[in-house]
């Protein structure tokens, strides 16, 4: 057997490549929609991709199997219950897809139909030998994650509530996957930082009998509780999520490759003028030192895709704002969630920025001390890190030049809020909001800001924090690029306040 999990950091996404050996066969299961690197393996390997299975109709990313169809004649699949705008095979509970010889012998995957996260999700059981009582592994999709299940509230909109798909999900658990021997290796499709549930673990496999003991929607309860359990504090769904999974269900344009085209500054503010948004993917210290004025921004170093869905419209063109030679990584992680209206990119902002200092603005950041605030029960709040709330972000390192001339250490006594006139917003999950929270402070979570804004008053300052500053800069652009003229960021966010109380 030939088995190869391709795991994309920056999505949190894992891919599957099954191949028989003998016969040459395979699958590939819930592929991005860049595969070079399939199809490079597959011939490294002497395989041919002779059917592409999604384990369900995914919201997070935009799916290959349009582009693999198209490369390799592959039959596309889904579980039985799929509804699509293009032709698939459609998969059978209990239905066995054989890729060895006629003689039935040969790597085998078994198909559970597992409804919960999603109605038509289903799960793939791989067996090496047809006959083998222990299977090689189970790919899990977004039923099961190492260390959680999958968010069964994504179909609210659809007319079903979060409570059924709950208690559909704990019935494919308890009746599916948990009846499959302890040794079983779990292979899901995501891992810690994505949308999709609110505790993945950063590892990318397991095996059933470890998730059966230490996987806390797995432990032993009443089904209600287990509804309750699983149907609060998921993540706020990125705005894009919507957008994927009508593509990934109807159709979508193939991937186009190649770079976007270099544009000057005034064809970047004439497209601006048109309807385009100008979004500056350089590190976030860059950017705060000095970016085009009104410019949204999500650097390349941390999750680029999502928080770029969370923040532009889909449909929106885009005009990239890089540092020289990544333009084309952003063109490609953005076509990743479907984002393909990019207009072109403006080659070295900064020396762009040097030259027109009249277009320029500088972030307006703050120190948790510049509050004026006491310091809040953190209650494990500085453990509240993505791997336990879907909110991860790198550490931002706290750079000297960036508090704002203006902003003054107050000598008053701290407080247990902001003054009236300040809107205090964070910006992390609800689940990192609920751990703790800075006092006074409401949680719009970056992920629905953008549908969220018109409960801010433009004419009011507006202090901003995340977990430890990097999405409160972005929050902080979009807010600025909305009209908001008085909006500032905590540097480092909540976890300064953790240290500082250590």
């Amino acid at each position: 057997m030939h088995f190869a999990q391709y795991y994309l950091d920056c999505l949190s996404q894992a891919s599957y490549l099954i191949g028989d050996k003998t016969t040459g066969r395979a699958v590939l299961v819930d592929p991005r929609r860049d595969i070079d690197d399939y199809l490079h393996d597959a011939e490294a390997a002497g395989l041919r991709i002779e059917l592409v299975i999604e384990t369900h109709i995914h919201a997070d990313f935009l799916s290959g199997h349009l582009e693999l169809a198209r490369a390799t004649g592959a039959t596309i699949a889904f579980g039985e219950a799929a509804e699509t705008g293009f032709p698939i095979r459609r998969l059978r509970d209990g239905e066995r897809l054989s890729l060895g010889a006629d003689d039935g012998q040969g790597v085998t995957l078994t198909v559970l139909a597992t409804p919960g996260h999603t109605l038509e999700s289903i799960c793939l059981v791989l067996r090496e030998h047809p006959d083998d009582d222990v299977p090689f592994g189970v790919l899990t999709g977004d039923t099961l994650f190492v260390g959680d299940v999958g968010r069964p509230d994504l179909l609210s909109a659809a007319g079903h509530t979060p409570q059924d798909m709950a208690a559909r999900l704990h019935r494919s658990l308890h009746t599916k996957l948990l009846t499959l021997p302890d040794a079983t290796r779990v292979f899901p499709a995501h891992g810690a930082g994505s949308a999709c549930g609110r505790s993945l673990s950063s590892e990318t496999s397991s095996t059933i009998g470890d998730q059966r003991r230490f996987n806390y929607a797995l432990q032993p309860m009443p089904v209600d509780d287990f509804i309750r359990l699983v149907t609060a504090g998921q993540p706020a769904t990125p705005g894009y999520f919507a957008h994927d999974a009508a593509l990934n269900r109807d159709g979508h344009p193939l991937l186009e490759p190649g770079p976007p085209p270099a544009l000057t500054l005034d064809e970047a503010l004439a497209a601006r003028e048109q309807g385009a948004v100008l979004l500056d993917c350089r590190p976030l210290a860059a950017y705060t030192r000095a970016h085009l004025t009104g410019s949204l921004h999500t650097s390349l170093d941390t999750r680029f895709a999502e928080y770029a869905g969370s923040v532009v419209t889909p449909g929106t063109p885009i005009v990239l704002l890089t540092d020289p030679g990544t333009e084309q990584e952003a063109r490609l992680r953005l076509a990743r969630i479907g984002y393909d209206h990019v207009l072109g990119h403006l080659p070295d902002p900064a020396a762009v920025l040097d030259r027109s200092p009249a277009l320029s603005s500088r972030s307006r950041r703050i120190r948790y001390e510049e509050l004026g605030l006491r310091e809040p029960q953190l209650a494990g709040a500085a453990g509240a890190d993505g791997a336990r709330t879907g909110g991860t972000e790198p550490a931002d390192p706290i750079p000297t030049d960036s508090l704002p001339t203006d902003f003054l250490p107050t000598d008053s006594p701290p407080t247990d809020s902001v003054p009236a006139d300040i809107q205090l917003i964070d910006v992390r999950n609800p689940a990192e909001y609920e751990a703790g929270a800075l006092p006074g402070a409401r949680n719009l979570p970056l992920a629905g800001l953008s549908h969220r804004i018109a409960e801010l008053d433009p004419s009011r300052p507006v202090v901003l924090y995340c977990r430890s500053g990097n999405r409160s800069v972005i929050a902080a652009a979009l807010l600025e690029a909305r009209g908001f003229t008085d909006v500032c960021d905590v540097i480092g966010g909540y976890d300064a306040v953790g240290t500082g109380a250590q």
